[in-house]
């Protein structure tokens, strides 16, 4: 029995399994879609789909660098439990290889490619992972980087990630100096998670309005009136560079030693290696930020159990 694309397109519908195995399937029953359906199901496929619906907030944020190519991927899970799996870490880990190999687009080109050192794609050895941890899982996002000189760091087992980027070569950014120096501030944006690089990189409209709050606490500041107009635009510009400090990398305090601003530190490691370099971008993962995690009452799922 002949089958047509529409026909692969409503079994994938039906399963929610990838184009691949539907064709695959249709083949294999002769174009019959409930033998196809069946197929599926007895090979797991169509069971693994049936967890696609479940939130997905946990996982890890994993980092792999090769040959100038640094790679930040985050693949989600159900509980985080299995973000600390060796099975669904070798299979994170595959992903950022394939990303770091063969530079997808986007998730759904990442998806279709042959995962690094297997024979399958990176969307049948997603389904296989949900086949075997029982869980669903999702490959949420990444970034590739190709530039020698980037820093990551990994914090909490996978729960926020970093890379922290410079305008060095190759042979600066080897150096044992440098390295340390790249971790720190990797390590900076973890723990302060900075919203800008600098100063210069915030946007007009954001400065505006902070300068507008300010003015309005010190209009509602009985301590403020009478006030001349001079002192009050100094203490607006002291508040506005209090927010710099709190909000932009380069201008925060140095966690390590706060004798210094990282914009500093950074400077200093550079004089000291001979060299010129800057910090000059970062990207933060956050495990799960901005899904919406499943709330759960334990106390109604036993005492529904026990119905």
């Amino acid at each position: 029995m002949a089958f047509t694309a529409k026909d692969v397109a409503e079994l994938r519908a039906k399963t929610g399994v990838g184009m691949m195995d539907c064709k695959k399937a249709l083949v294999e029953a002769d174009g019959n879609m409930d033998r196809a359906v069946d197929i599926l199901r007895e090979r797991g496929l169509a069971a693994a789909t049936k967890k696609a619906g479940r939130v997905t907030a946990e996982g890890a944020v994993l980092a792999y660098s090769a040959d100038g190519v640094t790679v930040m991927v985050e693949v989600n899970s159900e509980t985080d439990f299995v973000g600390k799996n060796p099975d669904f870490i070798a299979f994170v880990q595959g992903v950022a290889k394939t990303i770091a190999l063969q530079n997808p687009a986007d998730v759904e080109a990442l998806s279709a490619l042959q995962i690094a050192d297997g024979d399958v794609t990176v969307e049948a050895a997603r389904q296989e992972k949900i086949l075997t941890i029982g869980e669903n899982l999702t490959i949420r996002r990444f970034v590739r980087l190709v530039n020698p000189a980037v820093a990551s760091y990994i914090h909490g087992g996978g729960s926020i990630g970093v890379l922290a980027v410079f305008n060095a070569d190759a042979a600066v950014a080897a150096k044992p100096e440098f390295v340390a120096m790249g971790r720190d501030v990797a390590m900076q944006v973890a723990a302060m998670s900075p919203q800008y690089l600098s100063k210069d990189s915030v946007p007009a409209d954001v400065v505006e309005k902070e300068i507008a709050i300010c003015k309005a606490q010190l209009a509602e500041d009985p301590k403020m009136a009478g006030k001349p107009e001079k002192v009050l635009e100094n203490i607006v510009v002291g508040r506005v560079n209090k927010f710099y400090k709190e909000v932009c990398l380069l201008e925060q305090q140095f966690v390590k030693d706060g004798d210094f601003s990282v914009g500093q530190y950074v400077a200093n490691v550079a004089k000291t290696l001979g060299a010129d370099f800057a910090c000059v971008d970062f990207l933060r993962f956050t495990k799960g930020e901005g899904v919406e995690k499943r709330e759960d009452d334990f106390a109604a799922e036993v005492a529904a159990m026990t119905k």
